[in-house]
């Protein structure tokens, strides 16, 4: 958020298994920044694999920082 506040857009990715945490730290944090969760586990992926998932993000992740955050 610290970048969204300079004007510079962000947002964070992280896999499926920190959604509930994401949520959590966000609200104990009163922000709400842009994410997106991809499949997990990520650990155990291969380079190929995670190539793979990251190409499948690519234009969710455009969108992600193409959009102003929002003022929560």
């Amino acid at each position: 958020m610290s970048l969204e506040s300079k004007g510079v857009p962000a947002a964070f990715i992280a896999s499926s298994e920190f959604v509930a945490a994401a949520a959590a730290q966000g609200k104990s944090l009163g922000i709400s920044p842009a994410s997106l969760f991809v499949a997990h586990p990520i650990q155990d992926r291969s380079n190929e694999e995670m190539t793979q998932l990251a190409r499948q993000a690519m234009t969710e992740i455009t969108a992600l920082i193409s959009t102003p955050a929002s003022k929560d």
